[in-house]
């Protein structure tokens, strides 16, 4: 057993949905959260810079103790299979490629596949990659959706929102156009419009959540080694921001609730 935390970073708020997944399957494990709230969206930086805040992140993570790591952000995940990012790292850590094409592999129907990410991920290729190494007769159609992000940011989540229905509709079209079944949201930011991709593509689709999935490889992971938490009690969370608490606070009640347990703090990241 292992009460140490574990620890989860993002550019910004969307490794919530990571977080979120967490806290519902070990809900007496404490949690580190990051969120780089000032430099968002890691999308459409260089590799190197990409590679450089991670490094920040991830030495921030450490000094709190924690004995995994997850990267809850598709771009920094998709670096690091090129970048050695997480050189002397020993705990244990893992992106959300892996764990979330696996998924998608077993949920299509059809062998066509299509994935949602940064502008980064999806030069990359990293999904397309993996998604080919365990089934080279899937077809994959990725679509980079740079504007996702900010749009996640700011708030503009509702089902009914038009500016984020019409960006959607325009993005979408090649996935409808190439009649996928299964859909990778390849971001932790796109989660939160769930439910307008999902009205955009029709209930036939299944949706992938990258942020669930790295969730559910954490549980299997910490069970495996045997590295679950002891502890009886609700665990905490403890939530890190670069930018604005007050912003950071208020969208992290749209996507946790109200949680009583959970601490927010602005952090800075050294250089």
């Amino acid at each position: 057993m292992n009460n140490d935390p574990i620890g989860v970073f993002d550019s910004g708020v969307g490794g919530l949905t990571t977080v979120k997944e967490l806290v519902k399957l070990l809900p007496h494990e404490n949690i580190v959260y990051l969120g780089d709230t000032a430099r968002v969206p890691y999308g459409t930086k260089s590799s190197t810079t990409i590679a450089t805040y991670a490094k920040q992140d991830i030495n921030f993570l450490l000094g709190h103790d924690v004995k995994m790591l997850l990267v809850a952000c598709g771009t920094i995940s998709s670096a690091m299979m090129h970048e050695p990012i997480f050189e002397n790292v020993t705990v244990s850590y893992s992106g959300v490629v892996l764990p979330t094409a696996e998924a998608a592999c077993k949920a299509t129907r059809n062998k066509r596949i299509g994935v949602l990410g940064t502008s980064a991920t999806v030069k990359s290729q990293s999904f397309a990659n993996a998604i080919k190494a365990i089934d080279p007769g899937i077809e994959v159609t990725s679509k980079a959706c740079p504007m996702f992000v900010p749009l996640v940011e700011n708030g503009y989540t509702d089902r009914d929102c038009k500016v984020t229905k019409l960006i959607a509709e325009e993005y979408l079209e090649i996935m409808k156009k190439n009649e996928v079944d299964t859909l990778i949201l390849g971001c932790t930011h796109f989660p939160h419009l769930h439910d307008i991709i999902q009205d955009t593509m029709g209930s036939d689709v299944k949706l992938i959540s990258s942020g669930a999935e790295l969730a559910r490889f954490a549980v299997d992971a910490l069970t495996r080694d045997n590295a679950l938490s002891d502890r009886q009690t609700e665990g905490q969370r403890k939530l890190y921001c670069t930018d604005s608490v007050e912003l950071f606070t208020e969208t992290a009640a749209t996507f946790l609730g109200k949680d009583n347990n959970a601490q927010i703090a602005k952090c800075i990241l050294k250089t």
